[in-house]
């Protein structure tokens, strides 16, 4: 990366914001300290303001740029736009389109795979420690973030992994992804993170004047093909010519629905012996090996038994409901409950081979409390990015669980949770983390817990 000259005076690139207070464009060279949650290093000016800067590593010396912020700020946001002194974690980024100013998808392009890793299971030792008063040992977690299946390959080599891919449509009509916090598009010729099912309709090599955005999906689980086209307000509907068969749905100008033009209405995905159908906006984990592995991890956690009873809180098209079916038997119950009212069609057909699963429409925090129930013996909550909340995990403490399992995708919302669950009498029995999103900053997170009383 190039950089222009450091400005002595720290003054304002010439495009800045007139506003006498912004510091946008201006540079710093800095040590850059340890990693922060999000996806970028935290380092600090001279004067101790404090800067969130991506494309950089720990340890290393840069000239970071100011993205975001002013005088007197909390904190800015920057890029590395030059490396003086470099990691020996870093690579050349494989993907052209990365780097400052550029796609927004990915954070680690320019570290070693196992440095990602590392660094993510900082990100959530800090979290844990930080929010919830946890060491990792307190926390049952042996510190480690595992690869997925097939995804440990040498630095400089990318996972194709990303079996669903949002593209925006910039103004000539070209697909591509959003620049990073940005509204702007970066056209490209190939998401090298997209699965192959999603890269072999060539989404990238053809015209979509008119649209907003093209979702496409590509299931892991059968050779389901569809895509999801936003049209601009007035604009009428391509006819798409993909080059491999696809289904086609788009969203509505006035309900924003999801509305099907041909072929299914759905993908069908699998997991544990069984199929799930996904109807568009209906939720299914976007690594191909992610359903698996966290379904594993959730009952190898908490050991069903036969004639249990368990709550699938969050439970989108139903996976976690079909696997406790499945182990807790003819005599067992499960309820789930989801808020996507196409997710709760699909689960409701996904699992009706089962007479003891009931699915419930509504969120969590209002659909629980008018069930009645007032005790099971299994928990699992797979929650939004912001996690469960406070109301929820202390409603979810009284029912006396034997185990409960906490899938999250975000380690600040679940290290929250945490500590509310200690508050309401459980303890973390054991802490897994899965690098099931290579060359981002996310991570997700498996937690079972057990009551404080029961000791380890």
């Amino acid at each position: 990366m190039q950089a222009e000259p450091k400005n002595a005076q720290a003054g304002k690139a010439e495009d800045a914001p007139s506003s006498d207070t912004s510091l946008i464009g201006r540079e710093y060279e800095v040590e850059v300290g340890p990693v922060a949650h999000g996806g970028h290093c935290i380092a600090r000016t001279d004067e101790g303001q404090v800067l969130f800067v991506r494309h950089t590593l720990p340890g290393e010396k840069v000239i970071a740029r100011v993205t975001e912020g002013e005088e007197g700020a909390r904190f800015l946001r920057a890029d590395a736009v030059s490396v003086l002194e470099s990691s020996k974690d870093r690579v050349e980024a494989p993907c052209p389109y990365a780097g400052p100013g550029r796609c927004g998808g990915c954070d680690w392009q320019h570290a070693k795979p196992g440095a990602q890793r590392r660094l993510k299971g900082e990100v959530i030792a800090e979290q844990l420690q930080r929010l919830a008063g946890l060491t990792p040992e307190e926390a049952g977690w042996d510190g480690t973030v595992m690869p997925a299946e097939g995804d440990k390959l040498p630095a400089g080599e990318v996972p194709s992994w990303r079996t669903r891919v949002q593209y925006a449509v910039d103004a000539d009509g070209n697909a591509g992804l959003r620049r990073h916090r940005s509204h702007e598009v970066e056209p490209i010729d190939h998401c090298m993170i997209a699965a192959e099912g999603v890269s072999e309709l060539g989404i990238e090599r053809r015209d979509w004047s008119g649209m907003a955005s093209i979702e496409a999906i590509a299931a892991s689980g059968s050779q389901d093909r569809q895509v999801i086209l936003a049209p601009k307000p007035g604009a009428r509907l391509p006819i798409v010519e993909l080059d491999k068969p696809v289904s086609v749905m788009r969203v509505g100008e006035k309900d924003g629905g999801t509305h099907r033009v041909h072929g299914r209405p759905f993908v069908r995905e699998r997991a544990d012996g069984r199929t799930y159908r996904v109807g568009s906006g209906g939720f299914w984990q976007v690594h191909p090996k992610a359903a698996e592995t966290l379904m594993l991890a959730v009952m190898q956690g908490l050991t069903p038994r036969k004639g249990d009873t368990a709550l699938d809180l969050y439970c989108g098209v139903g996976l976690f409901a079909g696997a406790l079916a499945d182990r807790v038997g003819d005599k067992g119950a499960v309820l789930g409950i989801e808020s996507g009212k196409r997710a709760v069609e699909d689960a409701r057909h996904n699992l009706a081979s089962f007479d003891r699963v009931r699915i419930e429409q509504g969120k969590v925090e209002s659909v629980l409390p008018r069930t009645g129930i007032t005790e099971a013996d299994l928990i699992v909550l797979d929650p939004p990015r912001a996690g469960a909340g406070k109301q929820t995990v202390r409603h979810l403490s009284g029912l006396g669980a034997r185990r409960i399992a906490y899938v999250a995708c975000d380690p600040a919302a679940l290290a929250r949770d945490l500590g509310y669950f200690r508050e309401g009498g459980y303890r973390v029995r054991t802490l897994r983390a899965f690098d099931l999103f290579p060359m981002t900053h996310h991570v997700e997170c498996v937690a079972i817990l057990e009551p404080a009383e029961k000791g380890r």
